[in-house]
């Protein structure tokens, strides 16, 4: 058996090396178009910081050492061409010699990943992109040999973030040009904000609603005129999957336009097989195909490609699309929906936002980790989490992925026996008081209100009472509410007669209590969910 792989970092090299484990005689060939292979392409920010200090440390294997542990032929510096699908070839031109060969397969596998979207701006040519290890290294020349050391980065993704802390590890000045209203356009925007607060204490310059309308050789000029000092330009617009060969071999491709598979990552012609940010993934909550360029379902899809050609009965699993992302000591994650695409796709849904700290606050070095879940309303079934924080954002989004994965509802967090020491956890974590908020507001004890409903609720009426103390209320509050403590509630009842009532504290425990109080009392109240620190998250850009 003689099998072809299309691509040769995550996937590909997952397929090739988990095939030669499981068929010793098979024949197996690596064409990759870069000059590298099995590269650790997420480390390549980092290394043009010389936070990766050693360029080694990247190339996690060669094409001698494949050869030598695997015998996987790998040929580097070759381009697929074409192929033929009728005579199961492919067409290879070797890109240093222009060579062209004709080579045979039984199976096919395509791995051929994502591309940075490029923009159709008057001088983008100018713009550099950040792919594999030899983009990292002309980026890293460009920076030495560059007078004018200042960037822009057009794009304000995973990619466009790191890059920015990475350029301003190195002193450049910075400044992120971003189409949108948002950084990190998946997430919510109040979780997103703490990310913006940090990237500009550090010194990057993020310009939002930015109409770019064309690169010089020295500055980047916007619609209204502006112009924007750039020594170097990148481009970090989001990818797209990489499948023009596919397409021109006839191939089936998604809605999305990412390459169609099956269950079993077999294309359109169940010759070829696919795997990596060129495919499509079915999402585990929406039902529907999703694209998600992640090095996790990659490696594990490309495990599985081997063990489908192997004649194994396995199947992939829905994707859901947990990430993190870290930037100046501040990390954010997200798994599974989040509020903005529940709405999208018409998904019935119910948010809570919870402030818990990291760990015990008694212990030195305890920071927040704000966390925001939604679940179903009616089942409580979990359906997605987002966190952001200094520290312990990891942990939170692993044990939620992996509870949204098993299906586990809401309050079952509240039952979740996890590892408790005071410079660890709390002996009531984070997780476990998302399952207590929430379950307070799935069996309706609490009444809530969301940040971006509030001015509804204002214009409709209501009154916004602040129940936490003078001087916290003295120190930043809603605009028009009024302080009442929640511990003078039940002594000014009179006061609060007759109009319908929101109330909100620091992170909404206190306002829990506080309408406990005032609709026992016969009130008509909602709690504004997450209190004052999420309305201050959503509104403080």
């Amino acid at each position: 058996m003689k099998v072809i792989i299309i691509g040769g970092v995550a996937s590909g090299m997952s397929a090739a090396t988990r095939l030669r484990r499981l068929q010793e005689d098979a024949e197996i060939v690596v064409y990759e178009m870069a000059e590298h292979v099995s590269y650790a392409n997420c480390g390549l920010p980092y290394f043009v910081s010389d936070v990766i200090a050693q360029r080694d440390a990247l190339l996690l294997q060669t094409p001698d050492s494949l050869w030598s542990r695997f015998r996987i032929d790998v040929k580097v510096n070759h381009r697929v061409t074409s192929i033929d699908r009728t005579a199961k070839t492919v067409c290879v031109t070797n890109l240093l010699t222009s060579e062209t060969i004709t080579d045979t397969y039984d199976f096919l596998v395509i791995t051929t990943g994502a591309k940075p979207r490029r923009l159709d701006l008057p001088g983008i040519e100018r713009a550099l992109e950040l792919r594999n290890v030899t983009d990292a290294d002309g980026i890293k020349a460009a920076i030495e040999t560059a007078d004018n050391k200042s960037a822009v980065i057009l794009g304000a993704g995973f990619i466009g973030i790191e890059l920015a802390e990475n350029l301003r590890h190195l002193g450049i000045e910075v400044t992120i040009l971003q189409r949108g209203t948002q950084i990190l356009g998946q997430l919510d925007p109040e979780m997103t904000q703490p990310l913006v607060n940090r990237l500009r204490e550090n010194g990057v310059r993020i310009e939002f609603e930015a109409d770019v309308l064309r690169i010089t050789d020295d500055v980047v000029i916007l619609g209204d005129g502006k112009t924007v000092n750039a020594g170097l330009v990148f481009t970090a617009a989001g990818v797209e999957p990489d499948n023009a060969l596919a397409r021109a071999a006839g191939l089936r491709l998604g809605e999305t336009g990412g390459l169609w598979v099956d269950s079993r990552q077999v294309t359109s012609d169940p010759s070829i097989l696919a795997a990596g940010d060129a495919v499509e993934k079915h999402g585990e909550l929406t039902g529907e195909a999703t694209l998600i360029p992640l090095a996790n379902l990659a490696n594990r899809h490309g495990r599985l490609i081997a063990d489908v050609i192997s004649g194994r009965e396995v199947h992939a699993h829905s994707a859901m699309g947990t990430a993190i992302l870290g930037a100046f000591g501040l990390a954010i994650g997200v798994t599974g929906l989040t509020e903005k695409s529940a709405i999208q796709q018409g998904i019935a849904h119910q948010v809570i936002h919870t402030h818990p700290n990291n760990h015990a606050g008694y212990f030195p070095g305890a920071t927040r980790v704000s966390m925001k879940v939604l679940f179903d309303p009616i089942s409580g079934q979990l359906l997605g989490a987002q966190a952001v924080g200094d520290d312990g954002v990891d942990k939170r989004i692993d044990v939620m992925a992996t509870a949204i994965r098993n299906k586990m509802s809401i309050d079952e967090l509240m039952d979740l026996e996890l590892s408790y020491a005071p410079q660890f956890g709390s002996a009531k974590d984070a997780i476990n008081i998302a399952g207590y908020v929430g379950n307070n507001v799935w069996s309706g004890t609490t009444p809530t209100l969301q940040w971006h409903e509030l001015d509804a609720e204002i214009t409709s009426g209501a009154r916004v009472i602040d129940v936490r103390s003078p001087s916290e209320h003295r120190n930043g509050h809603i605009p028009g509410s009024e302080n009442i403590p929640v511990e003078e509630l039940r002594d000014r009842l009179g006061e609060l007669e007759g109009a319908d009532l929101v109330v909100y504290c620091a992170v909404g425990q206190r306002g829990h209590i506080a309408t406990q109080i005032l609709s026992a009392n016969g009130l008509k109240v909602k709690n504004l969910d997450g209190g004052y620190s999420t309305w201050i998250m959503a509104t403080s850009g």
